[in-house]
């Protein structure tokens, strides 16, 4: 087939959705699929384009047998409505252009955030003569209304209204967990439209590697020690200032170090919160080379997964996967009703406390530091969940099934266009 996938982000972005439709794109190209990609220029997680692709209104690439087509996008580290505007539409407008520039595709893989984007791709639907599966990684606007992103009621109902045309230009609807699948279904979309396949994790990639000789714990003076990592994205739901003062709590263990690895931006903010909280024990770190990140997983005892009371119950962290590929224990500092503690408790693989909560937290990291045998339980039957249920391999069968199934049968028309 000809695939056309529609992302905001994409390969050299090293977390987020960009690793995902990367290995998407590749593996499907490994099938003997012709992928190409619409997507902007690297930005993602710094909100700045990469130094190699400033200056630059269209680009294209080859990177493994993937045509890679990128176009220029309005960004801003400053937040502000009038900045989130332009850089929906710069993306909006720049990358429909893009998009004309090559050859019929099959279908059209459009992923989800952001919203905007769901007008260029019908347009190219109804011109191409093509169907439009839409892979859902967030609901919008709810989960922008919820943590308060969105307030205005115009742009709520403008936001809506592109939700609602989203789905209902779409053939079939991808979704990631159930959570998402009863958000939809209670929005009156009709169910034979939604399929449920959850994101992956590269088993083979991401695995359960020795404590000795790694280079992390090297740099970070942490041999010997018990070691509680969060490592990803720090925006308004994740709450990592909990973190901090259940780290002030266990400041009686000495041989215990809470690593906290993100961008530099949020790191500054919660160094200063550290020095108020006479955080001895927290070590905060950038961002990782992706080619280094499963010897930073294997470095931890124990991976933290971070969610503020008031997260939508459908919100699933894709570092889920990753922490139970990578055979490390996980704690869950998550709403108990939502589809990140369903997926943590299903996969027996970690525990669930109590989000917003220091106390919780502190007590659950003891608990773990005080039985090294259950720590070593968890991380195994973690991995073999992922195993079975997040294999790469497994899913992308899954994608390749749900894409051949939009393929009409050639006919004389097909041929012209």
């Amino acid at each position: 087939m000809r695939i056309l996938i529609y992302s905001y982000n994409y390969h050299p972005e090293p977390i987020g959705i960009a690793p995902l439709m990367t290995e998407l794109a590749e593996g499907l190209v490994k099938k003997g699929h012709d992928v190409r990609v619409i997507t902007a220029m690297p930005w993602y997680p710094n909100s700045e384009i990469a130094p190699e692709y400033e200056g630059k209104l269209y680009l294209t690439e080859n990177i493994n047998g993937v045509k890679i087509q990128r176009s220029f996008v309005w960004i801003s580290r400053e937040r502000s409505f009038k900045n989130r505007a332009l850089f929906e539409i710069s993306f909006v407008i720049l990358s429909f252009f893009q998009a004309l520039n090559g050859s019929r595709p099959d279908v059209i893989f459009l992923t989800i955030p952001g919203l905007p984007v769901c007008v260029p791709a019908a347009i190219l639907s109804w011109l191409y003569r093509t169907p439009i599966v839409l892979n859902l990684q967030d609901i919008l606007p709810d989960a922008a209304v919820h943590v308060g992103l969105i307030r205005n009621p115009k742009m709520i109902r403008l936001f809506t209204w592109l939700e609602n045309f989203a789905y209902k230009t779409a053939r079939k609807i991808s979704v990631i967990s159930d959570g998402f699948t009863e958000n939809l279904l209670e929005k009156e979309v009709g169910k034979e439209k939604i399929v449920e396949i959850p994101n992956w994790v590269d088993i083979n990639f991401i695995k359960p590697l020795e404590q000795e000789n790694n280079y992390f714990r090297k740099e970070n003076n942490l041999e010997g020690k018990f070691v509680v990592l969060y490592s990803g994205n720090i925006a308004l739901t994740q709450p990592l200032e909990i973190l901090i003062d259940a780290a002030v709590k266990l400041n009686h263990i000495d041989d215990l170090a809470i690593v906290i690895v993100s961008k530099q931006e949020a790191l500054e903010k919660l160094e200063r919160y550290c020095e108020r909280k006479k955080a001895t024990n927290v070590i905060l770190r950038s961002f990782q080379p992706r080619h280094k990140l499963p010897e930073m997983l294997a470095a931890a005892n124990v991976g933290m997964v971070m969610q503020k009371s008031n997260v939508i119950s459908f919100n699933m962290p894709s570092k889920i996967q990753v922490l139970l590929a990578s055979g490390r224990a996980i704690i869950a500092s998550v709403p108990s009703n939502g589809t990140a503690a369903r997926a943590v408790e299903k996969s027996c693989g970690g525990l669930v406390v109590p989000p917003e909560d220091p106390e919780a937290l502190a007590s659950a990291i003891e608990h773990l530091y005080k039985n090294p045998q259950l720590v070593q339980s968890l991380g195994k039957r973690g991995r073999e969940y992922a195993k079975k249920v997040y294999n790469f391999e497994f899913i992308l069968d899954k994608y390749e099934e749900l894409l051949m199934s939009m393929k009409k049968p050639t006919n004389k028309l097909d041929k012209l266009g």
